[in-house]
């Protein structure tokens, strides 16, 4: 048998998918639900654990439902809610919970993105304007207001780009999740070093930037313990 894999991490739950590719009909599907917390007005979080747990469950549930071997996902593929943001440190451990597409608590930060590149050339350069929503507000939140978490911060990543690095070891994202994190140079398809500059941020704190169908890493031999999955299965960006 031959299945490509599919895992979307949605706001409200993780959504496994196992497609069998020679008959084009899906296999196997599960949904595992995880906590949405809301501890303040127009805050909206969520654990990264709580996904990375949920992929789990939902890639074992899948190959277990479908009967199907290690050896037969041939490839797995990635989804997930845009924008929110995964903030980790020196020993990959997440720094605090992740701030959601939809939290509002930003936009202050907003303001100050604007000041300090310009509203214009942020458009210019991102081909949107700075939304609250979007990741950058959301690294200049922790700064002005978690110092102490900000000065551990080493890395920045999507959920799903989190999943990608839980499975393989890599950071790394896609172009079109990266277009909506408010520090993508849209039409060069690369992060702006303007932006970082300006926002004074690090620029080895973002991922290698990947075209979507483009091969991003492959499953590594803890990640095969763990989901039942072949180690070396390819993980498209």
């Amino acid at each position: 048998m031959n299945y490509l894999l599919g895992i979307d991490i949605g706001t409200s739950g993780a959504k496994t998918v196992l497609l069998d590719t020679d008959s084009g009909k899906i296999a196997a599907s599960v949904l595992k639900e995880y906590p949405l917390y809301t501890p303040r007005p127009l805050w909206a979080q969520q654990e990264p654990e709580d996904w990375w747990n949920a992929a789990v469950w939902g890639i074992r549930e899948v190959l277990e439902k479908a009967g199907a071997e290690a050896g037969d996902v041939k490839a797995v593929g990635l989804t997930g809610q845009m924008h929110s943001s995964v903030f980790l440190d020196g020993n990959n451990a997440s720094i605090r919970p992740a701030m959601l597409w939809c939290d509002q608590r930003t936009g202050k930060e907003c303001e100050e993105i604007g000041r300090l590149a310009g509203r214009d050339r942020i458009v210019d350069i991102t081909c949107n304007p700075m939304l609250t929503g979007f990741t950058l507000p959301k690294i200049l939140w922790l700064k002005n207001n978690e110092p102490e978490n900000y000065s551990k911060l080493r890395k920045v990543l999507l959920p799903k780009d989190y999943i990608r690095f839980m499975l393989t070891g890599e950071y790394a994202t896609d172009v079109s999740d990266a277009s909506g994190m408010g520090i993508f140079d849209v039409r060069n398809r690369r992060w702006s070093d303007e932006l970082i500059e300006a926002c004074g941020l690090k620029k080895e704190w973002f991922g290698k930037v990947y075209e979507s169908p483009e091969i991003s890493g492959r499953i590594s031999e803890t990640a095969a313990g763990l989901t039942g999955l072949r180690a070396g299965t390819p993980v498209a960006a």
